[in-house]
């Protein structure tokens, strides 16, 4: 098999805390300067690149003398806030000795929620990518909560993979790629060349998370790869101990694990839809409901639904699931949590005699509905 990336014109990189800081003893300069280097060389040959960099954390360890990674949320922010400084001083510094601008993106989830700041943060990457500047992001750790943490930057990667329609997004990591079982446990284990993304096959094969620095694991890469194929990105996880690594994968070298898409991408508002907001409240749905939504692209009526739970208001999001509990779908929902549970197996035509108004005859339109494998 050839890489995609050689055919890749937009790409994400993301790389892992282990290889930004020599394994946690402090931002690796001569490192970072190879990434430089070697992604210096990607443009050369017309692709655009977004950086996704670990590594504000455990630089902010090493700079405060902290012997382990913080457990407390407070500790863990302001060890970003000092490590990120450090972080983004070395890749202005080493990218302006290829006269190429660097800028620093902080986001959240929150940021990534609201429709209109996501299409704010997309068209800020789209223009700095037109200039010429290599964006670099992590997640804003100085001032996320648990609620509107993205998580790890594998995630990271994938959001925004989806936000700017990448082509293809690389997770470089401290292992060789995707094994058949913990390589580190097992000596039979054998590196997976080829996947399809979101294949619950390599979901079962991906173990926990690999290191003290970082917080992610495998699991992780395999989910952000699920992620990223939904707006028709190719993954591939390698490491980055690989010399020139991103070059010989631009040169068309199979290395590590691809997982590809196989399905076609979402449109932007849906690919927005299945990521990037907070599910306000639940309703589920009978057969013939997920039947007309999945099969037949129509949009979800009043009669369709059997139940509903949370306190969600008109426009916000809400899961829809089947009877037992797996979410088939979910979209921005017509009435609010009382109403809705006023017309439930009610007809159309039937919603005004049931509240004595009709805001739409659907409760979910399908433009503003997802369907979920």
């Amino acid at each position: 098999m050839n890489s995609f990336v050689r055919t890749s014109r937009r790409l994400v990189i993301k790389i892992g805390s282990s290889l930004l800081t020599n394994d946690g003893q402090g931002l690796d300069l001569q490192a970072i300067q190879g990434w430089v280097a070697q992604v210096t060389a990607l443009r050369h040959l017309g692709k655009e690149i977004v950086l996704v960099s670990s590594g504000a954390v455990a630089a902010g360890m090493q700079r405060l003398g902290l012997p382990e990674r913080p457990k407390a949320l407070h500790l863990l922010q302001a060890a970003a806030a000092v490590g990120q400084m450090g972080l983004a001083q070395v890749w202005e510094s080493c990218f302006s000795e290829h006269d190429i601008h660097s800028a620093q993106i902080l986001l959240t989830h929150e940021d990534l929620a609201s429709r209109k700041r996501y299409l704010n943060a997309r068209t800020t990457l789209v223009t700095l990518l037109q200039w010429g500047v290599v964006p670099i992001i992590n997640e804003n750790d100085t001032v996320a909560t648990d609620e509107i943490r993205v998580g790890d930057n594998d995630t990271l990667g994938a959001m925004v993979t989806n936000l700017i329609d990448a082509d293809g997004l690389i997770i470089l990591t401290d292992q060789a790629g995707l094994f058949t079982a913990d390589p580190r446990r097992d000596p039979t284990a054998t590196l997976v060349r080829e996947g399809r993304a979101g294949d619950p096959e390599l979901e079962a094969m991906a173990g926990g998370a690999g290191t003290l620095v970082g917080r992610g694991g495998m699991l992780t890469k395999i989910t952000a790869a699920k992620r990223a194929a939904r707006s028709g990105a190719h993954t591939v996880i390698a490491s980055g101990r690989e010399p020139r690594v991103l070059e010989r994968l631009a040169q068309g070298e199979a290395i590590g694990s691809e997982l590809m898409a196989q399905t076609p991408p979402l449109t932007a508002r849906k690919q927005w839809l299945a990521d990037h907001l907070q599910v306000k409240g639940e309703i589920t749905l009978d057969a013939g409901a997920i039947r007309a939504l999945q099969a037949e692209g129509k949009s979800l009526l009043p009669i369709g639904v059997v139940a509903v739970s949370g306190q969600f208001e008109r426009g916000e999001l809400v899961r829809c699931v089947d009877a037992t509990g797996r979410e088939v779908a979910r979209g921005l929902i017509n009435y609010d949590a009382e109403a809705t549970s006023k017309i439930l197996r009610t007809a159309s035509e039937g919603i005004e005699a049931a509240l004595g108004y009709v805001d739409e005859e659907e409760l979910i339109h399908r433009d503003n509905l997802v369907t979920l494998g």
